[in-house]
């Protein structure tokens, strides 16, 4: 396993907190109205589907494009946070437990919604993302007007390794291609 590829996903990670500290404060960094945002570990096998979508956007954008891409590790609180002062945002992550690994789900916050069964991450002293972003509205921060998720269904994310299973990895150009069209539909053409 090749464990640089993490660690620089760590250090991205720890400087996007001043980032994201300074866009909850108001103070946009950044010009981009959309974000592409890859969710997981890419050391958990499946989990790492969103970060290799968001890698594979970003290296397809044109240098200028008006879009961000980042990869997160994170959930709840902290993933609104990522995501204040964009005006729309596409979400990449992984979904648990697949009855067909490697099918793609287009969602909205409202498919979202209607899925979570609790207001809480999988801790308790976090909040899930619809109660986060439900925070966020009532205390008047720069929420995104539109918000999507490609969600993946996947095998595994209990196992170490950074090599997807099959169906997974076979996904990861479709989703891609997906989110590409969509950007390119809406931002690249007409910013």
């Amino acid at each position: 396993m090749d464990w640089s590829a993490y660690t620089s996903h760590l250090d991205m990670r720890s400087a996007s907190v001043i980032d994201w500290s300074m866009r909850a404060a108001g103070c946009t960094t950044t010009t981009a109205k959309t974000l592409v945002l890859g969710l997981g570990n890419p050391i958990l096998t499946d989990d790492g589907v969103g970060v290799q979508v968001a890698e594979a956007v970003a290296t397809r954008l044109p240098l200028d494009s008006p879009v961000d891409c980042i990869e997160v590790s994170v959930g709840g609180l902290m993933l609104m946070e990522a995501i204040l002062g964009y005006e729309r945002v596409i979400l990449i992550d992984a979904l648990y437990p697949a009855t067909q690994p490697g099918r793609i789900h287009r969602m909205t916050l409202a498919d979202l919604r209607a899925m979570s069964v609790t207001e809480h991450s999988n801790s308790p002293h976090d909040a899930g993302l619809i109660t986060a972003l439900d925070m966020a509205q009532r205390m008047g921060l720069p929420l995104p007007a539109e918000i999507t998720i490609y969600a993946v269904e996947v095998e595994n994310i209990i196992d170490f390794g950074d090599t997807m299973t099959a169906a997974v990895a076979a996904a990861v150009p479709r989703v891609t291609e997906a989110v590409l069209a969509e950007l390119f539909q809406s931002v690249i053409r007409n910013p």
